[in-house]
C-alpha cells in the first residue's frame, strides 16, 4: 500500500520525502553528502554517525531567512505553518518550462490559508543528473505572487527548487553560472533567450519568503497518490536558531471515515 493505516485512529498516513542518505545529490557547486562511523557496532555495540552536508539536500524546508535578511529562522517559523490542512496541485510539466498563476488556477482548488504541494512530477528524476537540476520546471514570479495573496501557509514542490532554475545560480545569475551549459542548452531546445525570459534572481522564492512563507523543496515519496486530493501535512524541521534550512520529514494524512478528533488535552485523572 503507498500509505499506512493508523491503527487507532484508521488515519491513512502518506511519505512525502525522499530517502536521505549518503547519496543524497547535492546542488552543483555544493559539496557532496559525507557519512562516516564515529561509532561501530563491531566495536562498541554502538552506532553513531558522522555527517557533514548541506542542508539543502534531499526533502528539506527553507526558512524566509535563507532568502530575506532579517526575516524567520527555522526556531522562529510559527507551529501553525508546520501543520495543517492543503491541497496537493496535479501541475504536470516538463523540461524547461514553468508554473504560473494560471496553472495554479487551473488545477484543484487553494483555499485560503492553505498548505500548498506542487506535484510536477519531477520527483520521479530525482537525481544526480544534469536533467534534474537544470531542466526542472518553476513558479514564475506572477505564480508566487497569487500563493501571497491567497495567504498560503507553506509551499512545497517536488522539483529542487522552487523557482526555474534559470532563475537561479544554476544560470547566469549571481553567483553562476553553476552549470555552464545550461543557458546554452535552453537556447538550443526553446530558441530563446535565458537572460530575456529569466532576468531576475530567485524572484518566486524571494516573494514568498518575503511574506514569511517556508519552503519544502524536494518532496518526493508517495505525493502521486495525493494528486488532486486534499489532506493534513506535518513538516518537521529542525528548531534551528539562525537557521536557514534542515532536512525534515514531510508526511500527509487523510481521514477516509471522516471521524477523528484532536485529544482535548485535559489532564487525566
Amino acid at each position: 500500500m503507498p500509505f499506512t493505516v493508523d491503527p487507532y485512529s484508521g488515519l491513512r498516513l502518506y511519505e512525502l520525502s525522499h530517502v536521505w542518505n549518503g547519496e543524497a545529490p547535492s546542488y552543483p557547486g555544493q559539496a557532496d553528502v559525507s557519512m562516516r562511523r564515529g561509532v561501530k557496532h563491531s566495536e562498541h555495540g554502538v552506532l553513531a554517525w558522522r555527517i557533514s552536508t548541506s542542508l539543502h539536500t534531499g526533502t528539506h524546508m527553507c526558512a524566509p531567512l535563507h532568502m530575506v535578511q532579517l526575516t524567520e529562522d527555522l526556531a522562529s517559523i510559527p507551529l501553525e505553518r508546520l501543520f495543517g490542512n492543503g491541497v496537493v496541485l496535479d501541475i504536470p510539466k516538463g523540461n524547461f518550462e514553468t508554473i504560473s498563476a494560471a496553472d495554479l488556477k487551473a488545477a484543484q482548488p487553494i483555499k485560503e490559508g492553505d498548505f500548498v504541494v506542487i506535484n510536477t512530477g519531477w520527483h520521479h528524476k530525482y537525481s544526480d543528473g544534469l536533467e534534474y537540476f537544470g531542466e526542472a520546471p518553476g513558479l514564475t514570479e506572477d505564480a508566487a505572487q497569487y500563493l501571497v495573496e491567497m495567504k498560503v501557509k507553506l509551499v512545497a514542490i517536488d522539483t529542487p527548487f522552487i523557482d526555474a532554475p534559470l532563475a537561479t545560480s544554476m544560470g547566469p545569475h549571481r553567483g553562476g553560472p553553476k552549470m555552464k551549459r545550461l543557458e546554452k542548452a535552453y537556447l538550443d531546445a526553446t530558441g530563446r533567450d535565458a537572460k530575456v525570459d529569466f532576468p531576475k534572481w530567485y524572484i518566486a522564492h524571494k516573494n514568498l519568503a518575503a511574506a514569511g512563507i517556508p519552503v519544502v523543496q524536494q518532496v518526493g515519496g508517495d505525493v502521486d497518490e495525493l494528486s488532486g486530493k486534499r489532506a493534513t501535512f506535518a513538516a518537521t524541521p529542525w528548531k534551528f536558531e539562525h537557521g536557514e534550512a534542515s532536512q525534515i520529514r514531510f508526511v500527509a494524512m487523510t481521514d477516509p471515515e471522516g471521524k477523528v478528533r484532536m485529544d482535548s488535552g485535559k489532564e487525566v485523572k
